[in-house]
């Protein structure tokens, strides 16, 4: 079950990314598609599409700061996050978006309702703006692999690319491990101290959002009590001054979605966020994880007992020859 080698890319795929790149709606589509699949040949298209990306450097000069905002369902994650894509695109003229949001699929049927894009209508052909939704496929972890297919090739595209999560619990952390900056969005008056410091799902965003803030009184209430379970559980770096009005400085926003309250503050502090150069560590997470999901733990020991250390630090090898490799040593044992 090897992969073919690398192959050139075909005039047709790079008239699709030509005109992705000018972010034409319609070839995004299709090239999405393309990474989301899970054929063998799709396959070398990807290698030869990157393979591309990486020999026109100044044709592909953007790295997207990821963004990922998680938290239980009925936080306001969708509503929250079309306030905030309008806010961006106000204040800079010249930044483009994709929104990636991810839908449960059914336990019983395995479909998906994919409902998001209807809090994110606009009235109008928002150029800047991509928009697409993704089932989660009934895999662990709030994120799956068809957002990290997708991430590989909007990376290159846009200049930010937002990820809304699945409705999360207390163990789906793998955001973490796509993101650049994440946000956990909460209700107001969530819980107790308790009950935030046992959520382990507190232990990975790089802020919090307590949304659906439409009165002053409830963001007081909500931020006092989140930030003595911080302080308490010491995961954060608080600000010396308890004061709801410089919330921001601990990392809290407060915001409201449908009062528009918090959120060009939550918006200035985004446009501000770096990209981080650990894409590579992105690639190797989710090469294991496929490697585990479809070997279990004895593919995962071929790797960690692999004498050719650098098979998975390597940062000059594609994500497509990296699997190629790792499977090639899977069918050496099997055999």
């Amino acid at each position: 079950m090897s992969l073919p080698s690398r192959m050139p890319l075909e005039p047709a795929w790079l008239e699709k990314l030509t005109q992705a790149k000018a972010l034409k709606k319609w070839p995004l589509a299709k090239l999405i598609t393309l990474f989301e699949s899970q054929l063998p040949d799709n396959a070398c298209v990807r290698e030869a599409i990157h393979h591309y990306i990486a020999q026109h450097p100044q044709s592909f000069s953007k790295e997207a700061t990821i963004i990922g905002f998680t938290g239980t369902p009925g936080a306001g994650k969708s509503s929250l996050i079309a306030e905030l894509c309008r806010t961006i695109l106000q204040k800079s003229k010249t930044a483009t978006i994709a929104v990636l949001a991810i839908d449960p699929s059914s336990q019983v049927s395995g479909g998906s309702i994919l409902g998001d894009r209807t809090r994110m209508h606009y009235g109008k052909k928002e150029t800047r703006l991509y928009f697409r939704s993704q089932a989660s496929n009934l895999e662990l972890g709030g994120v799956t692999e068809a957002t990290f297919q997708a991430c590989r090739l909007l990376r290159h595209l846009f200049d930010f690319i937002i990820i809304e999560t699945v409705g999360i619990g207390q163990n789906e952390i793998d955001i973490q491990f796509m993101t650049d900056h994440t946000f956990l969005v909460m209700q107001p008056l969530a819980g107790d101290q308790i009950q935030f410091m046992k959520c382990g799902i507190m232990e990975i965003p790089d802020s919090f959002i307590v949304n659906k803030c439409d009165e002053e009184k409830l963001a007081r209430s909500s931020y006092h009590m989140l930030r003595s379970s911080l302080k308490q559980a010491r995961l954060v770096e608080l600000h010396a001054e308890d004061d709801y009005r410089q919330s921001a400085k601990d990392q809290i926003f407060l915001t409201s979605a449908v009062k528009n309250r918090g959120i060009e503050t939550l918006c200035d502090h985004i446009l501000q966020l770096p990209s981080k150069t650990h894409w590579h560590k992105t690639e190797d997470f989710y090469l294991q994880k496929s490697i585990q999901k479809r070997f279990g733990e004895f593919g995962l020991s071929l790797i960690s007992d692999n004498p050719d250390k650098e098979l998975l630090s390597s940062i000059t090898l594609s994500y497509e020859e990296k699997e190629r490799k790792v499977l090639q040593l899977i069918q050496s044992h099997i055999k």
